[in-house]
């Protein structure tokens, strides 16, 4: 049985844990759920922050999904897209978009180039990622052999975000 808190828990390893020039971008939720996801993700695999582009559900909405985590993860809201890409312009971030579209290269042939920052987008599960930001970004899907067509959207996250943070720890080697 344990005998400390999650947040006793998540102090002690902050101390020792990673950050990497890496973050996520999700775009205005209809499911509060994967918001929560998404900060978990962010919090297990060292992401810098999260940028959403529209609205941000109350704390105590997403504080259970996030596996509690919401207190740790940095989260910029952005009203627009245009807002979202000014910013990734003015610090040089680039923009990298998980996303089903013709141009998209497969993520087992991807290379990461960590000259810059990256933050990695994911779409809404109903829209998708804006045309505003699909035609400035790189792009990359998951390839899936299965039946299935596409993967939830924190799904998504958590496989870009993994292969991202295992290049980047691969190029320290």
């Amino acid at each position: 049985m344990r005998t400390e808190t999650r947040k006793e828990r998540y102090n002690k390893k902050i101390t020792n844990s990673k950050t990497y020039p890496i973050s996520l971008c999700a775009i205005n939720f209809r499911i509060d759920d994967n918001l929560g996801y998404l900060i978990r993700t962010a919090a297990c695999f060292g992401a810098s922050c999260i940028n959403v582009i529209g609205s941000i559900p109350e704390r105590k909405r997403i504080f259970n999904s996030s596996g509690s985590l919401i207190d740790y993860v940095k989260i910029n809201q952005f009203k627009t897209p245009r807002d979202f890409l000014n910013k990734m312009k003015e610090t040089k971030t680039k923009i990298i978009c998980a996303e089903l579209v013709q141009e998209a290269k497969s993520i087992y042939n991807y290379n990461f180039n960590f000259d810059n920052n990256i933050c990695l987008v994911v779409g809404n599960e109903t829209s998708g990622i804006p045309a505003d930001i699909l035609n400035v970004a790189e792009k990359v899907y998951i390839p899936m052999p299965g039946f299935g067509f596409c993967l939830n959207t924190s799904q998504a996250a958590n496989i870009i975000l993994f292969e991202a943070t295992k290049q980047f720890e691969m190029r320290l080697n």
